[in-house]
């Protein structure tokens, strides 16, 4: 499957339409809902990070954004082809890698800190040690599995600059993707992360039959067990400070 097929799918101009604050606020929202279910689910590890600044931020947060982001998934799904919240496509991403995310929210919004850039293993690396883990694992090549990689990796590249990265992070990705160089190459597995909390929302306007949405999310649930049983290989346990003052200050400035 080429990436244009995959751009029908994702729908190209939804992602160019988020604006920068738009991004932040869905992703400040995600965060949140992520953690009130973890909660509710009595998984107490992504609870960790909620300090007293983290729940007044929470609370500004939802007094602002809640109508926005609901208004997204109802009103905007009315507009593009009816597609209600019940259609999006259910991807449960193991309680470890949601801790995971908690904890790159706040390296990045609390500590002021980046991802050190180029990331090894790139997302390009990981699609590909997946790719020979199936192999190994199935005994044999299958076309699907690497169509739905370059598919995620096609997702992936539109949709970094436009949905995945934190405004503190945007001059570090100017500074870093150039013209000719794919973000895919560059940043790694916690940013690949960030598109699976964002995946849902970007296929339920795609015309997908319920058949191969079923076994679409199987292939993802799939993945996300890979980077769950390479956590401690693929992700950072810390990130970089210095380059983080850095582009604080420049988004001060800006």
């Amino acid at each position: 499957m080429s990436c244009n097929s995959w751009d029908e799918w994702v729908g190209a101009d939804r992602l160019m339409k988020h604006t920068e604050d738009n991004v932040l606020k869905q992703q400040a929202l995600d965060k949140k809902q992520g953690m009130e279910k973890s909660t509710k689910s009595g998984r107490s590890a992504p609870a960790k990070p909620k300090s007293s600044a983290d729940v007044k931020l929470d609370k500004e947060e939802t007094k602002s954004n809640v109508p926005k982001g609901k208004k997204r998934k109802t009103d905007s799904g009315a507009e593009k082809g009816n597609v209600s919240v019940e259609k999006l496509v259910k991807i449960q991403i193991p309680s470890t890698l949601k801790k995971q995310l908690v904890d790159d929210w706040e390296f990045i919004m609390h500590q002021n800190k980046l991802v050190k850039l180029p990331r090894s293993p790139s997302v390009d690396d990981i699609l590909t040690k997946y790719l020979e883990y199936r192999s190994k694992k199935d005994g044999m090549m299958t076309d699907s599995v690497g169509e739905i990689l370059n598919g995620i990796r096609c997702y992936f590249d539109k949709a970094l600059p436009a949905l995945l990265l934190y405004k503190k992070e945007r001059q570090q990705y100017h500074e870093a993707v150039s013209d000719n160089v794919s973000p895919s190459s560059v940043y790694g597995a916690e940013h690949l992360l960030r598109l699976f909390v964002k995946l849902p929302e970007l296929i339920a306007y795609a015309k997908i039959d319920e058949e191969s949405l079923t076994k679409l999310q199987q292939k993802f649930l799939d993945f996300l067990k890979f980077l769950q049983k390479n956590q401690g290989t693929f992700f950072l346990s810390a990130y970089d400070g210095p380059k983080a003052s850095e582009g604080n200050g420049k988004d001060k400035e800006s």
